[in-house]
């Protein structure tokens, strides 16, 4: 194929994705699939919507070449290129110029590492690439998105993808090339696994980097906002100095914490690493600081008995009492993970009504069960 026209797939679930490549390859945006180099970028619960539309696409004779990547196709490639020519698998800011490029030239795809493809009705899988070293690449380009300053993470929680994706190991961006792009943000805010694991192996907290780090943005004097949504922090990590540093440095006055369960044995299972007396605890550090813990916690995890689900309530309840807030998630299994092939545990009838009740008085915000989820949240 000579070279052609790139587009992404744009949607507003997929655009700090977008926003990191961008950078490196020419390419539009598009809202539906157009001729040329059509690249995706999906998550599972976008999977179904997306599979559909490529395939009209073909039916429909487009003159493009479909690639797939992100957390679904990575995980799931042989499913993936059921519908998509080629899927970038892991970290794209190295494969994916180097695909294109292929693509472009009609060179073999084998001589690409880190791709799957189907070569006479076979899967093939290539080499998997290094980690990428975060500094060499921007985070972001024409379209902004939160500063991501770290990736990796060592925990393995048997749900989350983040460690199956981009590996166990912590990788983080410098303060230098960190403060080059704040520049670009009227105000800074941050993307990464554990906020307050800044510059550490991610099992014990530097808080001489975290910092460095705020100290340096402060002197561009905009608003910092750490350890706030897109990102979270740990509860083991948060400690009376690390909030001192937030609330010397930072403009935000609520954290984000990953709790999960108020079970000491689901939180075992799962591989958290932290207890819930960590998580009180780290509620209440925040209260003494006068900022609000915001903590997600998980409802319908493989295992979980009706017992475990009212510890959680009791948790999400102790925690709207001490001034929190609380956002409920209903256990998703995602592929790559360890509980890919787990169902939900049903909801108890009386942790659903109560949550419920939380919900209408305000106390609680997020999606349980699937009673409560709107119509915009339903992909299919």
């Amino acid at each position: 194929m000579s070279r052609c026209k790139a587009w992404f797939r744009w949607n507003n679930k997929n655009s700090y994705s977008i926003a990191a490549l961008m950078p490196l390859i020419e390419a539009g945006l598009a809202r539906k699939p157009e001729p040329g180099i059509m690249l995706y970028s999906f998550a599972t619960a976008q999977s179904v919507q997306i599979y559909r539309e490529v395939s009209e696409a073909k039916a429909a004779k487009l003159d493009a070449v479909f690639v797939a990547g992100g957390p679904h196709p990575s995980a799931m490639p042989e499913e993936a290129l059921e519908h998509f020519d080629f899927v970038v698998i892991g970290e794209g800011e190295e494969t994916l110029p180097e695909l294109i490029g292929a693509i472009e030239n009609g060179k073999n795809p084998a001589s690409v590492q880190g791709i799957a493809y189907k070569s006479g009705g076979t899967v093939r899988i290539t080499q998997a690439r290094n980690p990428v070293d975060l500094d060499l690449y921007p985070p972001f380009g024409k379209i902004l998105s939160p500063l991501e300053i770290s990736r990796g993470c060592p925990w393995g929680c048997t749900y989350c993808q983040t460690p199956r994706l981009f590996g166990c190991k912590m990788r983080h961006r410098s303060i230098p090339v960190i403060a080059k792009y704040a520049r670009r943000h009227k105000d800074i805010r941050f993307t990464s696994p554990n906020s307050l694991a800044y510059g550490s192996d991610g099992r014990a907290a530097r808080l001489e980097k975290v910092e460095a780090l705020l100290s340096c943005l402060a002197e561009q004097k905009k608003p910092i906002y750490f350890g706030t949504f897109p990102s979270e922090v740990r509860p083991d990590f948060v400690s009376d100095q690390a909030l001192e540093l937030i609330t010397k440095y930072c403009a935000n006055r609520s954290i984000s914490i990953g709790g999960q369960s108020g079970s000491p044995a689901i939180l075992r299972a799962i591989g958290r690493g932290h207890s819930v007396a960590l998580v009180e605890e780290a509620c209440d550090l925040c209260r003494d600081h006068d900022l609000t813990p915001q903590v997600d916690l998980i409802f319908g995890l493989p295992g979980e008995s009706a017992e475990d689900q009212r510890m959680t309530l009791d948790l999400a309840k102790w925690i709207e009492k001490k001034g929190g807030k609380v956002r409920a998630h209903s256990f998703t299994p995602l592929p790559g993970t360890p509980l890919a092939q787990d169902r939900p545990a049903p909801l108890a009838e009386e942790v659903e009504a109560e949550l419920g009740r939380m919900a209408l008085e305000g106390k609680l915000t997020g999606i349980w069960s699937a009673r409560n989820v709107s119509a915009s949240d339903r992909i299919a």
